[in-house]
């Protein structure tokens, strides 16, 4: 027998008794994923293979396992919930000898309780290493839908975390920068969406079956067994087989995301926001910016290294962007601008330096006494943080750096030159040295100081105009709301079954009572493919306008989203026990279910999306704009009142809520996809 023989039959023997092993484990009482393998003993890192790992992520599995699966995930994404289920069919199928699994986080920007709850698993996991991540994991996912902080701190506590330490440092944010470390991973590994899992190198988007996954990993187990049979080490097979499997991939498609080193120049208007220096200068730096944004910490001396430099040459502008995951960011922005409003620009500036100094302070408590501190009505600034006294201009500043693309903090405008990040100090120089020599030309050309910004950006890049879509108008019995005689409408495609439908219903409501009746709100019917049971509930939504008008449909409209989710919860039983609590004549009811008495008309609602190129839901047709997805009421606002303007009429103001600060609304959910 020759020795590379010998190699690969102890090898075999060896996986082939850590096989054995592993089922002699399962079968000796421990049940689903509990005995789950877990590797936190020496610090290792495969950070040079092509997706990088470590120690520093949470695994399950061995760390010489031949196959290694990179989760990119999200708790509050509902596909995420889906895959779960076929991820724990994975680890009973190949055992943690064979396979390991590595956490990345990836919460989706528009899931705003996403963030908190990935910053409180990397807390768990921090404190109490792999096997309390999966525990917090585990109770996370299964109550997606209550991911708050209190329930936060019960998990950390069931998984085995001292309650006090796991409080602390998520209040303290302690680990955040991981979360935006595993993002970039990401991003740079072309993840876009969650979940997706990269499988030694092999990219699987979405909630896949079952096969999908056993097909990659099957035939990365054989490539494994040839690499080691070659002479590759057990622990360095993920990083060969991931190289390789990259490097064999189709190149990422270009994506339309905003580039640091772009010399495009956009029109950045100043408006009345803060600024720090002269009108005059030739370079104009406008920051959109978040009080408990930690990048946005790193980037003040930087900021104040540049106007000390330039002097008079650079102007600074502040503008908010309080993010939703960061609760005390817009009262914290709400009492700087008050006291703005109190102490002019001074006052301003003043408040801004003292709350990056005590950023991890920002409790109302802790506000009202930095307005003390700096010698304000401490009374005035209590109404302004509670009545949101400067959401409106806030609101402004965030629709702004939408239409900018400005999403994330710090994001930056040099002369209307984008930079994004908390970048070191050579970056901004290199943009404000090439800005300062064109603003000199045009000086020497005549332009007035004065003048000179405006001249820079007279022919910036300005934001697309809003996305238009012609649809049929929508038949006599289409359900409404609102004023049935408003000039301006807005044609809601939804399906009953549809997640993002269902969270877009709240947004619909404030919408509802802030135009009232001047706006027209229709309802077209959008079943999806993919929900099996969508068609026939929106048939029998249709039987109950049918049967009660407007305020029938709108009622069962209501037990329907109510009830999303649960088990059966679109099964003809169900829609018949609906039909009897909102009082409909159940034989009518019943004969129209039976007979397909409204699927002609639900056909035609389907027709019409189609034929306009609406292939998801929600979406929305706003006197012809179009809005795509469950987006958040600022971007509904925006469009309705330019259409309110176009009909001739007067938009109202929106209504902001009195009482305790309310976190921002999520930023943009997508529509599902056909």
């Amino acid at each position: 027998m020759n020795k590379g023989t010998a190699i690969v039959g102890f090898l075999l023997c060896f996986i082939a008794g850590m096989g054995l092993m592993w089922s002699i484990d399962r079968s000796a009482g421990s049940r689903g994923h509990e005995i789950a393998a877990v590797d936190d003993g020496q610090p290792w890192s495969d950070e040079d293979a092509a997706i990088p790992v470590s120690s520093k992520d949470p695994i399950w599995g061995s760390r010489t396992a031949p196959v290694t699966m990179v989760v990119f995930s999200d708790f509050e994404c509902p596909f995420c919930t889906r895959v779960e289920g076929t991820i724990n069919q994975i680890k009973e199928k190949y055992g943690p000898e064979k396979l390991r699994i590595i956490w990345k986080n990836n919460p989706l920007p528009f899931h705003k309780n996403a963030r908190p709850a990935a910053l409180a698993a990397e807390t768990v996991f921090r404190l109490g290493g792999s096997k309390a991540f999966w525990k917090f994991h585990e109770l996370a996912f299964k109550n997606q839908k209550s991911l708050t902080p209190a329930n936060f701190e019960t998990w950390a506590a069931e998984a085995g975390v001292d309650k006090a330490k796991f409080k602390a440092a998520f209040d303290r944010q302690e680990y955040m920068a991981k979360i935006d470390a595993d993002m970039a991973v990401g991003k740079s590994s072309g993840v876009t969406g969650t979940p997706a899992s990269i499988i030694n190198g092999v990219f699987l988007s979405g909630a896949q079956p079952l096969e999908k996954f056993t097909a990659v990993i099957d035939e990365q187990l054989k490539a494994a067994q040839a690499a080691i049979a070659a002479g590759t080490k057990p622990e360095k097979v993920y990083a060969k087989l991931a190289a390789e499997n990259k490097a064999k991939a189709p190149p990422q498609k270009d994506r339309e995301r905003p580039q640091e080193d772009d010399k495009t120049v956009w029109k950045v208007p100043v408006g009345d926001s803060p600024t720090k220096g002269p009108a005059t200068a030739l370079v104009t730096i406008v920051e959109w910016s978040d009080f408990q944004c930690p990048f946005c910490t790193k980037v003040v001396p930087t900021i104040d290294e540049l106007l000390k430099t330039y002097g008079d040459k650079v102007r600074f502008v502040w503008k908010n962007n309080p993010l939703p995951f960061h609760q005390r960011a817009e009262p914290a922005a709400e009492l700087a601008l008050e006291a703005r409003a109190q102490k002019g620009e001074k006052g301003f500036w003043d408040a801004y330096y003292l709350l990056w100094k005590n950023q991890q302070k920002l409790s109302d408590e802790d506000l009202l006494g930095y307005a003390k501190e700096l010698g304000l009505d401490v009374e005035k600034v209590k109404v302004a943080i509670t009545t949101k006294k400067y959401g409106a201009s806030i609101a402004a500043d965030q629709e702004l750096a939408d239409d900018l693309q400005a999403s994330g903090t710090p994001h930056f405008f040099i002369n209307g030159r984008r930079l994004v990040g908390a970048q070191p100090i050579d970056k901004f120089k290199t943009i404000i040295d090439e800005e300062i020599k064109k603003a000199e030309g045009l000086l020497a050309k005549g332009v007035p100081a004065k003048d000179l910004y405006a001249e820079i950006i007279k022919n910036g890049k300005e934001p697309p105009p809003p996305e238009r879509k012609e649809v049929a108008a929508p038949a006599p019995n289409s359900p409404w709301k609102g004023g049935e005689r408003a000039k301006v409408v807005m044609q809601v495609f939804s399906d009953f079954e549809c997640p993002f439908c269902k969270r877009v219903e709240d947004t619909i409501s404030q919408i509802s009572k802030t135009y009232g009746d001047k706006l027209k709100i229709v309802w077209r019917h959008r079943p999806l493919p993919m929900h099996k049971n969508a068609p026939l509930a929106s048939e029998a939504s249709q039987e109950a306008y049918a049967q009660k008008g407007n305020a029938g449909f709108w009622a069962y409209h209501e037990v329907l989203f109510k009830n999303q989710g649960q088990p059966e919860a679109f099964s003809r039983a169900s829609l018949e026990k609906y039909a009897e609590e909102v009082g409909l004549d159940m034989t009518r009811f019943k004969k129209a279910l039976d007979t397909n008495t409204h699927k002609a008309f639900v056909d035609s609602d389907n027709s019409v999306a189609e034929k306009a190129g609406i292939s998801g839901t929600p979406a929305f047709v706003v006197n012809g704009y179009f809005i795509s997805g469950a987006q958040p009421f600022s971007k509904f606002k925006k469009l309705i009142d330019k259409a309110m303007k176009e009909a001739g009429e007067t938009a109202p103001a929106a209504r902001r809520p009195a009482g305790p600060v309310q976190p921002a609304a999520a930023p943009a959910a997508p529509a599902v996809p056909k």
